[in-house]
């Protein structure tokens, strides 16, 4: 293992070719995270109302969790071999299709696959065989999950929020990223800039401009990039949202009122930062004469 590892550390293309694979093998896992864990919550939020009402949970319930019960078509029911299982591979072997009853797959799972592979050989040709590099790697990973669930269920799950905030402090208190003070004060400021935002605008329309979830969010993000990374990732994100939002009443004829999620966009803008966060933060202050 050690000797894996001083190869690995030594040699960037070999590195960046097993965080691609690997981050293959963990795009496969965040497929079922995507999909199971908001119906995890469902099923203990309504079992909470029910014990609330006084009245017994179904006894009949039978487990489900990330492992339990064993990937299988939605349509026909069957399971789904190892053989059938191997990250984009699968897919294509099998045409987008189940090998039961032909019912359609949706591509989206190998596209997460690829898509978290190529992130992950990014993380690791920029921050190399580091500590750096294995904490940007957990980050990527769970934005990519809060991501996809959000845009799915407008959902932010604190099972993966308030980790990912006490894992930003966790590796800060070495300093990995930022001295431990900006990554507190990153925390704080993140999840009371977007809390003061939301009082405001529901003083002023008397609405919800966003949940809760995205102050968590934003709060994770302060505790991982420090308070100095939080106007660059509220102004991307917001650039960013404004435009998916105005192409959207465009091209697809929807109402200003229609909800867009604010997780996606606040994921994309962290992990940009997270790689070029100093760059372009010193771009911007060289340009406008700061």
């Amino acid at each position: 293992m050690t000797a894996l590892a001083e190869y690995l550390a030594a040699s960037p293309a070999a590195l960046v070719a097993a965080a691609f694979v690997l981050g293959l093998v963990v795009g496969s896992f965040l497929n079922v995270v995507i999909y199971r864990l908001p119906v995890m919550l469902e099923r203990d939020w309504r079992r909470q109302c029910e014990e609330l009402a006084g009245r017994e949970a179904p006894a009949d319930e039978k487990p489900y969790n990330l492992v339990v019960p064993r990937s299988q078509c939605p349509a026909c029911g069957r399971r789904i071999s190892a053989l059938e299982n191997i990250p984009v591979l699968s897919w294509l072997w099998l045409r987008g299709r189940c090998a039961g009853c032909g019912s359609a797959i949706s591509a989206r799972y190998p596209l997460v696959e690829l898509l978290t592979a190529a992130l992950s050989a990014a993380v690791a040709w920029h921050f190399g065989f580091t500590a750096a590099g294995l904490g940007a790697l957990l980050f990527t990973w769970s934005l990519l999950a809060l991501s996809f669930i959000d845009y799915d269920h407008q959902l932010l799950p604190d099972n993966v929020t308030l980790p990912l905030l006490w894992l930003g402090l966790g590796f800060n208190l070495w300093a990995v990223y930022v001295p431990l003070e900006a990554a507190v004060i990153g925390a704080l400021a993140g999840y009371l800039s977007l809390w003061t935002v939301y009082q405001l605008f529901r003083l002023v329309t008397g609405r919800e401009g966003m949940g809760y979830g995205d102050f968590k969010l934003l709060a994770a993000l302060g505790a991982w990039l420090g308070w100095q990374q939080l106007p660059l990732i509220i102004l991307l994100s917001s650039f960013v949202g404004a435009a998916v939002g105005l192409a959207g009443m465009v091209a697809l004829g929807r109402g200003r009122h229609v909800p867009i999620p604010f997780g996606p966009f606040l994921c994309v803008a962290a992990w940009i930062a997270l790689l070029w966060g100093e760059e372009l933060t010193r771009a911007y202050l060289q340009f406008a004469g700061l």
